[in-house]
């Protein structure tokens, strides 16, 4: 199915083209001295995994709850419109909503998609190079994932503008570490987050699945990130730092707002301020932009940019809490969680085996 097709709102062009200029470097030593890349590298090429194999995609999704998430959930619970809904307009509204997040995981990955090949060939060291290859093909697997996933819905939405914005800034910067910041720390950190709620949350299987799988790997790409820029940072200038941490800052602002789904209210026939109003104003919204950031946070007090001005932007967010979080205690446990989700469907087909006898 092409998406064209089933687009709520106008796609204003079928491309998205951003002029880049960088260097793509070749490295003639062939150096093997960044072990911990190595072993991430070989770590990657063992866990690839086929999405049209591993997942069963002859589960089908709820047509009035696609992912069969809690309504307490959706951003306009108790918003004095949709009490007032049938119950077949609250379903329209809760699988437009749903859409509309897939979407733009579906937009996300295919930038990451873009920004792994990027890596590729900007990143001077060849064992970057090595794993950043892994990561391509993990992010083409995660579009075709999350497109399959999407062809269900029977409708899509575009990229929202501040996700372009930001995409646009990340590729269009000429130096390899912005490139790991932007989508590695910035993008992919609130992806998990982001991730794990639908994951943790949605109680149709075939959903919980995809987004189990995907933050299998997106475990390793932020890991990736890390161990770039941690070693990386220290040789900054003063002056170097703090661009860094006001991109740094200024994206993390970017990304927390982008959660607004006008682009779903107005397709609607919503009155989009109001809904807007609505969702930014409710307790679950505030919870759930505060959660976002349980991921990055940690990782960039890790990577060393924790000076004032990123401290300052936390605080006025109110995510410095998260600064103690256990990042690798997280990311086991997303490798944890996607075995499970292979054990109880090993177990499923044993079962479905047996009756079969």
């Amino acid at each position: 199915m092409s998406l064209k097709d089933v687009y709520a709102t106008t796609l204003e062009e079928d491309i998205f083209h951003v002029d880049q200029t960088f260097d793509a470097l070749f490295n003639f030593t062939y150096d093997e001295s960044r072990t911990d890349l190595l072993d991430l590298y070989e770590k990657g090429k063992a866990m690839q995994w086929n999405a049209k194999e591993r997942i069963d995609w002859s589960q089908e999704l709820d047509p009035e709850n696609p992912m069969e998430l809690p309504d307490e959930l959706f951003a306009l619970n108790g918003f004095h419109l949709y009490e007032k809904m049938s119950r077949k307009e609250k379903a329209e509204c809760r699988r437009h909503m749903q859409a509309w997040n897939i979407s733009q995981f579906l937009h996300g990955e295919q930038g990451a998609l873009i920004c792994a090949a990027k890596i590729v060939q900007n990143v001077p060291e060849m064992e970057a190079k090595f794993y950043a290859s892994t990561q391509v093909i993990d992010e083409a697997r995660h579009v075709e994932a999350y497109k399959m996933l999407l062809d269900k819905f029977g409708v899509a939405y575009p990229m929202t503008p501040p996700l372009q914005e930001l995409l646009g800034q990340v590729l269009r910067d000429s130096r390899w570490d912005m490139t790991y910041l932007g989508m590695q720390v910035v993008i992919e950190g609130l992806a998990l987050a982001a991730f794990a709620g639908m994951r943790d949350h949605a109680q149709n299987p075939l959903a919980a699945s995809v987004n189990a799988y995907v933050m299998q790997d997106e475990a390793r790409h932020v890991a990736f990130g890390r161990l770039a820029l941690r070693a990386y940072y220290p040789h900054l200038t003063e002056a170097e730092r703090n661009e860094r941490e006001e991109f740094l800052v200024e994206a993390c602002f970017l990304m927390r707002d982008r959660f607004e789904a006008r682009e779903v209210w107005e397709a609607l026939g919503l009155p989009v301020e109001e809904c807007v109003k609505h969702q930014n104003e409710s307790e679950g919204m505030q919870m759930f932009r505060n959660f976002l950031f349980n991921r990055i946070v940690p990782i960039v007090k890790d990577i060393g940019l924790w000076g004032k001005t990123v401290q300052d932007g936390y605080a006025k967010m109110g995510v410095l809490q998260y600064a103690s979080v256990d990042i690798d205690a997280l990311q086991a446990e997303d490798e944890k969680i996607a075995e499970e989700f292979d054990a109880r469907r090993s177990h499923i087909e044993d079962i479905a085996a047996i009756a079969s006898e």
